[in-house]
């Protein structure tokens, strides 16, 4: 996170950088646990460990009203059947929205509601924006063939809580099929 940047900054969409920004990369190793099939992750895991995402994230302001910020690049890719994504999180202010804007690239933003376990899907392309309101996890998803570039904003003390996503991950799960993207409950899909 970086903090003492002004209050107007440049980015490079395609590159899916923020200037004067160091991005914090996610490769494979650090995606334990996240995909359904272990084996499949496994096998991809020996053959390399690709920077599956990345994310440029700044603070220029805190306290009551003020927004942060952060620009998200995913590589296209997939695990077995499952596309590349990201860890996901809730926030730690459970209530905290954040908006989700594309800049390059298209997926999906995967939802689950924390008090009701209602899971659903919002597309994210370039030129589009997705709202993700309050008490949901959000993982973001590249169903493409070139990078999936967004911008993410969300108040200040919205914080972030990857812990509950860690231990129970989503109930669902998105995966090709006949060439394009299918949800699925990760229990039925993995057999449990």
């Amino acid at each position: 996170m970086h903090t003492d940047l002004p209050e107007f900054v440049s980015f490079d969409a395609a590159a899916g950088i923020i200037v004067g920004v160091e991005p914090v990369e996610r490769r494979l190793s650090d995606l334990a646990g996240c995909f359904m099939d272990d084996d499949a992750y496994r096998a991809a895991l020996d053959a390399n460990d690709p920077v599956v995402y990345s994310v440029s994230s700044v603070a220029p302001a805190d306290g009551d009203g003020q927004l942060h910020y952060g620009l998200g690049r995913i590589n296209p890719g997939k695990v077995g059947n499952e596309y590349f994504l990201t860890r996901g999180h809730l926030h730690e202010r459970r209530e905290a929205a954040e908006l989700y804007v594309g800049l390059e690239g298209e997926g999906l933003i995967l939802l689950e509601d924390e008090r009701t376990g209602k899971s659903w899907l919002t597309p994210l392309k370039a030129g589009s924006a997705a709202y993700v309101p309050g008490y949901a996890a959000h993982r973001t998803i590249n169903t493409g063939n070139v990078p999936l570039v967004y911008l993410g904003i969300y108040p200040a003390d919205a914080g972030h809580d990857y812990a509950p996503i860690a231990e129970k991950n989503f109930r669902q799960v998105v995966v090709e099929v006949d060439d394009a993207p299918k949800v699925v409950d990760r229990a039925s899909a993995s057999g449990r």
